[in-house]
């Protein structure tokens, strides 16, 4: 721009020294109006330089954007197969332990529907119809609660005969469950017992417990089923303050129920199986 003033001026100078005024005049006239338009083409030109800048700018800024966009859309795919993945993951597990779980309902069922049929057995057999003679179930096991007038002579833990009427019943239905344990559990009072050679109530319980278990086993009961148990006075059915009262407390419990190792072993069997089916 500079050359074409200094070009414009010697122009001017040459002119002035060889035309008129009025040419000189005309002449300056068309060079302001070139200069004029040569001014406003450079701002035209500056502007449009500005305004690729900023064009420029924004396309790079867009093409990053687009390149984030796409980066995330690659990661939200990924994140979508992995979420899918693990639904599906979540819902074969939630269906495994469903039927897990059914299973298990389904032994428990089972060993339910065993239990009543030993208690309805135990009923039948044994003769619900005596007062002395208690069938019932108990968390889940089966027990007959025997007075203990009707087994032992007070403050003796010989069997008496009408007990061993009683146990006869009692042997019979244990004898035709063999998968099934028989707990018997002695019962007493709390009046002080010192009868050599016994000590205490612990001890009267526990020998009534052994002495009913030999009649059992003389009545062909498998000993590995038997399993001898006392509780002495503590887990009275009422308070010890009246004879009537204390008479009451004075029993033996006999406890029939599946073998638990059985029990465990059948749950265990069903989960191999599930375990086994899953693979």
């Amino acid at each position: 721009m500079k050359k074409i003033l200094l070009l414009s001026v010697s122009f001017m100078v040459l002119l002035s020294s060889c035309v008129s005024k009025k040419q000189f005049t005309d002449l300056q006239a068309k060079q302001k109006e070139t200069q004029d338009l040569l001014n406003s083409a450079t701002v035209k030109l500056n502007s449009c330089l500005e305004d690729r800048a900023a064009a420029t700018a924004r396309a790079t800024s867009l093409e990053e954007q687009v390149a984030d966009l796409r980066k995330n859309n690659d990661n939200l795919q990924i994140l979508s197969a992995k979420g899918a993945s693990s639904i599906e993951k979540t819902l074969e597990s939630i269906k495994e332990k469903e039927l897990k779980i059914s299973r298990l309902q389904d032994a428990l069922t089972k060993k339910d529907s065993v239990t009543l049929a030993l208690v309805t057995s135990l009923k039948r057999e044994v003769g619900i119809n005596d007062p002395d003679i208690e069938v019932n179930v108990e968390k889940g096991v089966v027990f007959i609660s025997i007075a203990d007038k009707l087994l032992f002579k007070s403050g003796s833990y010989n069997v008496t005969s009408r007990a061993k009427e009683v146990l006869a019943k009692v042997a019979k239905v244990v004898n035709s469950k063999p998968d099934f344990e028989c707990m018997i559990e002695g019962h007493t009072d709390d009046v002080p017992y010192n009868k050599a050679p016994l000590i205490d109530n612990w001890d009267l319980s526990v020998k009534r417990s052994t002495s009913i278990i030999r009649v059992l086993q003389d009545l062909d009961v498998n000993p590995s089923q038997l399993i001898a148990a006392g509780r002495s006075s503590y887990v009275p059915l009422a308070p010890n303050d009246t004879a009537a009262n204390r008479a009451k407390n004075r029993r033996t419990r006999v406890v029939v129920m599946p073998k638990i190792d059985q029990f465990y072993d059948m749950i265990e069997k069903e989960m191999k199986n599930l375990e086994a089916g899953g693979n």
